[in-house]
């Protein structure tokens, strides 16, 4: 009996040191460079954190080039890199839909942050609850609203790597006064287009909040989520808009199908109003890694000056 005791005494301590050993090997090599090891979703966000966060942080972005938020679905290997990651953001407001429920399993291990947390929600535009999205969910197309997601980043890295506290207020300091700036031209070249002919119409209504600070008529021939899909009355009413306006220009997205926005273009030929594509626009995805579109400033000042062009 007592010699049974011992032996499963001795089983069980192996089994504890084992697991407690494997535990320090993954810690080990997990915070081998002391760095903070980041997971983001969308691109937009990935640029703060690699701004805010500088030479501290280990970012790993799930969502690149051209990937639709509304539709993705993380892969086995995202959630990995998710499981990985000592703190985690995301936009919130449903942009990422179908990855909810592993935000909410992840917030029960580590810190999982949705950068619209801390913006006042009287100032967000309502969304379709119909597609499950309260709240319209493109914040970063008001560029004063990104200023709070980038507080949002930079107060979640001092609260997980206080020791590097300063050199985040710092970073965040210095990109907050771009953004402040960035801010004003867009202000200033929206405003130099006629009023008459500051009409955006794009493939899906990602731009509302860029039309509500720019002063802009937006139109989005899909809802604001692009799970939803145009019907024949939303391409019809489109066509007449665009006809009985004279509207010289529509616009495609890099992350949406030109399909719908071209058989508005054809609708309106037939009505014997040419129609033209104005640019291609980055709505929910930023440009490739290394191209001034591939950072936040550089996509928002592509958007702007596409328009402009256009439209001027």
């Amino acid at each position: 009996m007592v010699k049974r005791f011992v032996l499963s005494m001795l089983m069980l301590l192996l089994v504890i040191s084992t697991t407690t050993a494997c535990s320090n090997a993954n810690a080990t090599k997990k915070n081998s460079d002391g760095k903070v090891n980041v997971t983001t979703t969308v691109g937009m966000i990935t640029d703060i954190v690699k701004v805010v966060g500088g030479e501290h942080v280990n970012v790993v972005g799930l969502m690149g080039s051209g990937v639709d938020p509304h539709l993705y679905k993380a892969s086995q290997g995202d959630i990995k890199k998710l499981d990985q990651a000592d703190i985690i953001f995301y936009n919130g407001l449903h942009l990422e839909g179908k990855m909810v429920e592993i935000f909410e399993r992840m917030a029960k291990k580590k810190p999982t942050v949705a950068v619209s947390d801390n913006i006042d929600r009287s100032s967000l535009r309502l969304g379709n609850e119909d597609m499950g999205t309260e709240y319209d969910p493109h914040i970063w197309f008001n560029v004063a609203h990104w200023m709070k997601a980038t507080e949002s980043v930079r107060d979640s890295l001092i609260e997980i790597d206080p020791a590097h506290k300063e050199v985040y207020e710092e970073n965040a300091a210095n990109y907050l006064k771009q953004l402040e700036e960035l801010d004003n031209e867009v202000r200033e070249k929206i405003a130099s287009i006629p009023e008459s002919g500051r009409v955006l119409v794009t493939a899906h209504d990602a731009f509302g909040y860029f039309g509500d600070a720019y002063d802009i008529r937006v139109m989005g021939l899909q809802g604001i989520s692009t799970a939803s899909e145009a019907g024949t009355k939303d391409l019809i009413d489109l066509r007449d808009y665009l006809v009985n306006n004279q509207i010289k220009a529509v616009f495609i997205e890099s992350s949406v199908p030109r399909k719908a926005i071209d058989a508005v273009i054809q609708g309106a030929s037939e009505k014997g109003h040419n129609v033209e594509i104005g640019g291609e626009l980055f709505s929910d995805a930023m440009g490739e890694d290394g191209t001034p579109e591939g950072t936040y400033i550089g996509m928002v000042r592509h958007n702007v000056n596409t328009i402009v062009n256009a439209l001027k």
